[in-house]
């Protein structure tokens, strides 16, 4: 047998690839040991023929069961099987329990996690891959396609960059690095540092047919029409970055006042306690703690889990969760008698969406006190530098009336200080029908 895999490297070496192949399936049909079965699988995983090539894995794995190159080229090909994602799970939770140290296995998982709708294990498996092999930038391309749908771009993108930055010029893989590191931007609601990285992607990209696909998405960037609201895996990553420091910098840097600004105008309307608060948008409590003497039970929610955290620290709230705006707010009809969003609204554009979801959530004559940015314009919206929205009174209104509610108080307020100015604000107390 060692007589046939020599001849078969030397064939492999003149470039003839089939006849190869040839001696070592005429082996194997002679009962070759796993050396051949396990160099013909690696062959036929080359073409792209998987099924071929688990079979033989599998039987060079009968002789060296620990064979680590021939266990990853098995999963990898079993990857590319659709119909044998169960299998290809179990095999990939073997390779791990014997090795938690294998990067592959761990982004493998990462996929099958997230197809299995198990978001936040996939995430778990991809960070653990990342941290095994923070230079490959084969995996941490493919690690971007996970983290991105599974919510969590962010790790992807500083992965992507310490890599890049130290990546051999020559790597084949650069541009398609690049272009995942834009995708990433694009999901964080980034486009500038997303274009940055699509142009270097081409100016690495010896291919006229630009096959990482870098012309194609500056193209559709360039083309893209100001967005409706921010993405949520923008916002979360936002938020879970600046959760530490939220208050301190908030409150005592841009003199954020909008929870005491929503209870004096609560107070000003004289709408007393004993009422079921739903904090939307809760960030760290700050709302929470302006009115929890109001509260017989008090809720809250935010995007961000690490806000989330910062929150029940605060032993205030009956009850906290991890979610979304305005699917929270649907999934909870008729279930709290006054809502609060302080500087909540400036992460979305179009507010009819939001108004609606709020009417959902408050009980028949419920309250919503709000605050957010403003714009002097006719109607609408804008999104200004500093990647929130501004909204025109007019359009504010509009949204209200639309969703059934009747404005109690509507006026001017700032609710935190930019760069030495007050920033244009509403504030608004409104009650559902």
């Amino acid at each position: 047998m060692t007589d046939t895999l020599a001849r078969a490297f030397e064939l492999l070496d003149q470039g003839d690839r089939g006849g190869a192949i040839a001696i070592l399936y005429q082996a194997t049909e002679q009962g070759a040991g796993g050396e051949i079965a396990g160099l013909l699988a690696e062959l036929r995983a080359e073409q792209g023929e998987h099924e071929q090539a688990v079979a033989l894995f599998t039987r060079a794995l009968a002789d060296d069961p620990g064979h680590g190159p021939w266990r990853r080229a098995c999963l990898t090909s079993l990857m590319q099987l659709p119909e044998r994602r169960g299998e290809a799970r179990r095999f990939c939770a073997e390779i791990l329990a014997q090795r938690g140290d294998d990067p592959a296995a761990h982004r493998h998982m990462a996929r099958l996690c997230l197809e299995a709708g198990e978001s936040e294990t996939a995430i778990a498996h991809a960070r653990e891959a990342i941290f095994l092999a923070p230079h490959d930038l084969e995996s941490l391309t493919d690690i971007t396609t996970i983290l991105i749908p599974a919510g969590e771009p962010l790790p992807a993108v500083e992965a992507l960059a310490a890599a890049l930055a130290q990546a051999h010029p020559a790597d084949p893989a650069l541009p398609f690095a690049a272009v995942a590191q834009a995708r990433g931007w694009l999901a964080l609601a980034e486009p500038a540092k997303a274009s940055a990285s699509l142009r270097r992607a081409l100016e690495l990209d010896p291919d006229p047919d630009d096959s990482a696909g870098a012309q194609g998405l500056l193209d559709q960037l360039a083309a893209a029409d100001a967005p409706a609201d921010l993405p949520a895996t923008f916002v979360r990553a936002l938020f879970d970055t600046y959760a530490d420091r939220f208050d301190r910098e908030l409150v005592g840097r841009l003199h954020y006042d909008a929870p005491a600004a929503l209870r004096a105008v609560l107070d000003e309307q004289g709408i007393g306690g004993g009422r079921d608060v739903l904090d939307a948008g809760c960030g760290t409590g700050l709302a929470g703690l302006a009115v929890r003497d109001m509260a017989r039970h008090l809720a809250g929610f935010d995007l961000s889990p690490r806000m989330v955290e910062k929150a029940r620290a605060r032993d205030i709230y009956h009850e906290l969760w991890v979610g979304e705006l305005v699917e929270s707010l649907t999934q909870r009809p008729a279930s709290a008698d006054l809502l609060l969003a302080a500087d909540v609204l400036v992460y979305l554009g179009d507010l009819r969406p939001v108004m609606a979801a709020a009417a959902t959530v408050l009980r028949p004559g419920g309250l919503f006190a709000f605050t957010c940015e403003r714009v002097d314009q006719p109607d609408g919206f804008l999104l200004h530098e500093g990647r929130r929205f501004a909204h025109a009174e007019a359009h504010v209104r509009q949204a209200l009336a639309q969703a059934g509610f009747s404005i109690l108080t509507l006026r001017h307020h700032s609710t935190r200080i930019d760069r030495g100015q007050p920033v244009p604000g509403l504030i608004c107390l409104a009650q559902q029908a």
